[in-house]
C-alpha cells in the first residue's frame, strides 16, 4: 500500500496523539443500531493499528441515543489492558456513576459556546450547563478519573451565527476551572478557516491556557478540516479528534460531511514526519471492514485512494 513522502515542516510536533471518536461520535448518528459485537470488534481494530485513544461509547439514557443503548456490554467487552484509553461521554452523574461501575477511568462532557445549542442539546442555558457538571467533574476527579470537556459551536453557530472568540475562551476557562483536564475545542457545523484557529488558539493563549490543555475536533463540511488542523498543529496542538473512516456529522448542518476522517489525518502526519504510532494500511483495512457493516462507502479520501480489502 503507497505511504506519504515524509517531508517535514519546520515548527511542528514531532508526536501527535490521534483521538479516535468514530465508535461513539460516528455511530451514533446513524440511522440504524449497530450491533453490539459489531461495535466490539470495531474498537479491537482500531486498537490493533494502533490507536491508543479510543472513545467507545457514551453512557447517556437509551431513549436519548438509542444506537449506544448497549454501552455496558460494549465496555464490558473491551481489553483495558492492552494498553489503549476508551474514555466515554457522560452527561450526568447518573451516567458517570455508570461509567464508574464499569471501571472506566477517562471520560468526556460536553458543552456548548452558545446559548442556542446549549438550549437545543441540554435543555439548560450555558451557566446552567456548567452547574450541571460541575459536581460530575467533582466526583470524577475524586476518583482519580481523567475529564476532557468538549465544547462545540467554537467557529459558527447555525442559529447565532459568528461565534466571538472572547466568548468561546470565557466559557472553555469555566470548564477548565471546573477540573477538566483537556479541553477539545469543536467545529461543529465545519465553517472554521485555518485563520480563526490560529486566533482562537492565540486568545486561549493570552488567557493562560496554553496548547498542553487543548485538542481540537473538526469537521469537514466546506473541505476545512485538514487546513484547520495544520493551522492547530503550528499552533503547539498535539492532541487531534478524528473518526475512522469519517464517519459522524453534524445533524444540524444539511451539507456537512462528517467528522475529520483519521486515515486523511494520518496520512498528512505521516507525510510531516510525525509520530502517530498507528498502522494506516490496518486503519484502512478496519474502516473498509466497517464500511462493509454499514452497508455504504466511507467518507474518508484516504480509504478511497488506498482502496484496502475488505478483511
Amino acid at each position: 500500500m503507497r505511504a506519504p513522502q515524509q517531508v517535514p515542516l519546520a515548527g511542528l510536533p514531532r508526536h501527535v496523539t490521534v483521538y479516535e471518536v468514530g465508535p461513539r461520535d460516528g455511530l451514533q448518528n446513524e440511522a440504524a443500531v449497530v450491533p453490539a459485537h459489531v461495535k466490539i470488534a470495531f474498537i479491537a481494530r482500531l486498537a490493533a493499528a494502533g490507536l491508543r485513544v479510543i472513545e467507545a461509547t457514551s453512557f447517556v439514557r437509551p431513549e436519548w441515543v438509542p444506537q449506544l443503548a448497549d454501552a455496558e456490554e460494549v465496555m464490558a467487552a473491551l481489553d483495558t489492558g492492552g494498553g489503549a484509553r476508551y474514555p466515554v461521554l457522560v452527561p450526568n452523574l447518573r451516567g458517570l456513576d455508570r461509567a464508574l461501575d464499569r471501571g472506566v477511568r477517562d471520560i468526556a462532557i460536553f458543552g456548548s459556546a452558545t446559548e442556542a445549542f446549549a438550549r437545543r442539546n441540554l435543555n439548560r442555558s450555558v451557566a446552567e450547563s456548567i452547574a450541571m457538571f460541575a459536581p460530575v467533574v467533582a466526583k470524577a476527579n475524586a476518583e482519580g478519573v481523567a475529564v476532557r470537556a468538549y465544547l462545540s459551536m467554537c467557529f459558527g453557530d447555525p442559529w447565532e451565527g459568528d461565534v466571538p472568540i472572547r466568548q468561546v475562551v470565557g466559557v472553555g476557562r469555566r470548564l477548565l476551572e471546573l477540573g477538566c483536564d483537556q479541553l477539545s475545542l469543536g467545529d461543529t457545523i465545519g465553517v472554521g478557516t485555518p485563520g480563526h484557529v490560529s486566533a482562537l488558539l492565540e486568545a486561549f493563549g493570552a488567557a493562560g491556557v496554553g496548547p498542553e490543555r487543548l485538542a481540537v475536533h473538526f469537521h469537514d463540511t466546506y473541505g476545512q478540516a485538514l487546513p484547520n488542523t495544520l493551522a492547530a498543529l503550528q499552533a503547539g496542538i498535539t492532541v487531534i479528534d478524528a473518526s475512522a473512516g469519517g464517519i459522524g456529522g453534524c445533524p444540524y448542518a444539511g451539507s456537512a460531511t462528517g467528522n475529520l476522517a483519521t486515515e486523511d489525518l494520518v496520512w498528512m502526519l505521516h507525510g510531516l514526519g510525525m509520530d502517530t504510532g498507528i498502522d494506516l494500511p490496518a486503519l484502512v483495512a478496519t474502516s473498509t471492514w466497517m464500511a462493509g457493516q454499514l452497508g455504504r462507502p466511507m467518507p474518508s479520501r484516504a480509504v478511497q485512494a488506498l482502496g484496502a480489502t475488505p478483511q
